[in-house]
C-alpha cells in the first residue's frame, strides 16, 4: 500500500490550499473528498474577502487582516501553477448599517470608512432612500472580492499540477492510529497510511473518529442572476438584508440566508424570491435582470463562531474546520498557519484560541 506523508480530509478551499503549502514543505499529500472536490461550501459561497472591524468577531480580526494581505500573491500563485484565470475584484465594498448606532459610533465609523465620493456617484443605479424612509449608515471598506468557483477550480488544478493525489467519493469514517499516533484514515471503502492527517471536512468534521468537533452544518441560499448592463452595479453590497457581489462578466450574487436546517441543501422559491425583491428594492434595475441559478450551501459553524485550528489530543492528527462565513477569506492564512503546525514550526500567528480543547468543558 502506498504511503503518504499527510492526508487532508476534505477538498473545499481551505483542504485544497492546505494540501499545496504542504507540499511546497516537501511532502507527499494525499487528499480524501465524500464528493466532488470543491463542490460544497466553498462551491455555494459569494466570495466576500470581509476584513471590517464593525463585522468580524475581535478574536478573528489578526487572522482576517492577514489573509486580506495575503490573497494578490495567493491568487497570482494559483493562477500561474494552473494557468487559469481567477476574478479578483477590488473595487471595495458598500456597508449600509442599520441605525441602532448611536451618534459616536456613527462618526467614529463615518471617519473611518468614509466614502470617496457621494453614494449617488458610486452607484447612479441604487435608489437613493428619501428622508421618511428608514435610515442607514452608508460606509466604504477597501475589501476584495473573488469569485470561489474560479478559485477553487484553480486549485484543484494547481494541486494536480504539483503532483498531489485526490481520492474522491468515498468518506472517510476514522482516523488510523498506530502507538497511539496517526497513521493513516479508514475510509467505507478502504484504508490510506500517513504519518500526518488533518480534518478539513467542514460541516462534517464532527462524522469521523476518534475526536467529535462541535461542527454544524449552517444553510445558505443564494442566487445568481446575470445583469442588464455589465457594470450596472460595479461593488460589493452589504445591507442588513441582503448581499450583491459583482463579478467581472456581468453576473451578480444575491445572498444569503443563514438557516438551521441540518445537512438539507433544497432551495425554497419563496426564499429565494424574497432575496431577489431585496435586491430589487435597491436597485429598481435588477427587475430586468435574468436569473442564472439558485442553490443552498452548508457552511461549518461552531458553537462560538470561530474555527476550530490546530493539534488534536492524536499525536500527528490536527483539525482546520468550523470557519462559518469565513472560509475563502481565511483559506491563505489558514493554509500557511496550519502548515507550519504540521511540519513542527512556530506559527508566524498564534492559533491557539482556536484549538478544539476550548470545547471540552
Amino acid at each position: 500500500m502506498k504511503n503518504w506523508d499527510a492526508i487532508v480530509v476534505g477538498a473545499g478551499i481551505i483542504g485544497l490550499s492546505l494540501a499545496i503549502e504542504l507540499q511546497k514543505q516537501g511532502l507527499g499529500v494525499l487528499v480524501v473528498e465524500k464528493g466532488e472536490p470543491g463542490r460544497e461550501a466553498s462551491w455555494a459561497a459569494g466570495g466576500m474577502l470581509c476584513d471590517f472591524a464593525a463585522e468580524t468577531p475581535p478574536e478573528l480580526r489578526e487572522l482576517a487582516t492577514a489573509s486580506a494581505r495575503m490573497y494578490p500573491e495567493f491568487v497570482r500563485e494559483l493562477e500561474d501553477e494552473s494557468g487559469l484565470k481567477i476574478d479578483l475584484r477590488s473595487e471595495g465594498t458598500l456597508v449600509f448599517l442599520e441605525s441602532h448606532l448611536d451618534s459616536l459610533q456613527e462618526q467614529r465609523l463615518q471617519s473611518s470608512y468614509s466614502l470617496p465620493a457621494p453614494l449617488g456617484e458610486l452607484e447612479s443605479a441604487f435608489r437613493i432612500p428619501d428622508a421618511t424612509a428608514p435610515h442607514f449608515t452608508p460606509l466604504y471598506i477597501k475589501e476584495r472580492s473573488v469569485d470561489p468557483r474560479h478559485l477553487t477550480v484553480a486549485a484543484i488544478a494547481g494541486a494536480r499540477h504539483r503532483g498531489i493525489d485526490f481520492w474522491s467519493g468515498d468518506h472517510v469514517v476514522a482516523v488510523e492510529m498506530a502507538s497511539g499516533k496517526a497513521s493513516g484514515v479508514r475510509t467505507n471503502k478502504t484504508q490510506f497510511a500517513a504519518g500526518l492527517v488533518v480534518n478539513c471536512a467542514g460541516a462534517w468534521a464532527g462524522q469521523m473518529g476518534p475526536h467529535p468537533f462541535p461542527t454544524r452544518p449552517v444553510k445558505g441560499q443564494m442566487l445568481c442572476v446575470a445583469m442588464p448592463e455589465k457594470e450596472l452595479v460595479r461593488h460589493v453590497v452589504r445591507t442588513p438584508n441582503v448581499y450583491l457581489i459583482p463579478r467581472s462578466d456581468g453576473r451578480m450574487l444575491i445572498g444569503a440566508t443563514a438557516e438551521e436546517a441540518g445537512f438539507d441543501k433544497q432551495t425554497v422559491p419563496e426564499t429565494i424570491e424574497k432575496l431577489r425583491q431585496a435586491a430589487i428594492d435597491l436597485v429598481p434595475r435588477l427587475a430586468d435582470a435574468r436569473i442564472l441559478e439558485a442553490w443552498a450551501g452548508l457552511r461549518p459553524g461552531t458553537p462560538d463562531g470561530l474555527p476550530i485550528l490546530g493539534a488534536t489530543p492524536t499525536a500527528g492528527y490536527f483539525v482546520a474546520t468550523g470557519h462559518f462565513r469565513d472560509g475563502i477569506l481565511l483559506a491563505p492564512v489558514t493554509a500557511k498557519v496550519m502548515a507550519e503546525m504540521m511540519t513542527g514550526q512556530a506559527p508566524q500567528i498564534d492559533v491557539s484560541k482556536f484549538s478544539a480543547g476550548r470545547f471540552n468543558s
